[in-house]
């Protein structure tokens, strides 16, 4: 056995680059999933303490989510959940919107039964979530919908792009389906539309149903946001 693939240095550093990633997931998904809302402070010695782990892995962590669009570091005050604004979010969006069009022509020429039918398991566990009231699993299972969309093109750049899109997003939208009981039930029934739509193998239909999707989508945020203004805006006043 060649002693360098053993020998400790070696194996300190995989554990390190190992540990880095759980971390960066971790973080990663309790952003996504609205635990770590937009504009919490996170404290290196903090998360190592809580997660079990030393400050090295939490500090490269915290490198990558920054490059990733979730994290920014404010000179003499630390790290934070990245505040998206409206603006930002809305060309966020437009860029998204271009993506999941194409990705739905494409899909109507070239999609094969077996991921239709996948698409089909999808929706169908969706219409579970929406009759269990259960919003955190309607929204996790929305963005696997869309997540499986994109990677049934085959195309890992386009996968990546998007993915990094609806990070970036995921700072912004959750309320919107989880905070608004009606929401789920609509967002639904768009996307059993959409299934249809490219199994139908017509690419215009498909790209116009799903940009009604989005645009709907869309206004589902703004109405949330600005649900969420009024209420802290009669906290303060109260």
């Amino acid at each position: 056995m060649n002693p360098k693939l053993t020998s400790p240095s070696t194996i300190e550093l995989l554990q390190s680059q190992s540990l880095t990633t759980l971390v960066q997931h971790e973080i990663e998904r309790q952003i996504t999933a609205g635990t770590l809302a937009p504009g919490t402070k996170l404290n290196e010695i903090d998360v190592a303490g809580r997660l079990g782990v030393s400050r090295g892995p939490v500090r490269e962590a915290f490198r990558a989510l920054e490059e990733a669009g979730l994290l920014r570091t404010e000179k003499n005050r630390g790290v934070f959940v990245r505040v998206i604004s409206p603006e930002e979010a809305e060309e966020i969006y437009t860029l998204r919107g271009v993506l999941d069009e194409y990705v739905a022509r494409t899909l109507a020429e070239t999609i094969a039964s077996a991921q239709l039918t996948r698409l089909r398991e999808s929706v169908e566990a969706m219409r579970v979530a929406v009759e269990a009231g259960d919003s955190e699993a309607y929204y996790r299972l929305n963005l696997a919908f869309h997540d499986a969309l994109v990677e049934m093109v085959g195309s890992r750049k386009l996968l990546e792009t998007y993915r990094r899109l609806v990070k970036e997003l995921s700072l912004f939208r959750h309320e919107a389906l989880t905070g608004d009981t009606s929401a789920p039930p609509k967002s639904e029934r768009e996307h059993r539309d959409i299934v249809s739509a490219i199994a139908s193998r017509d690419p215009e239909r498909a790209a116009q149903v799903t940009r009604e999707h989005l645009s709907r989508g869309r206004a589902r945020i703004r109405e949330a946001l600005a649900r969420a203004h009024g209420a802290a805006a009669q906290a303060k006043a109260g």
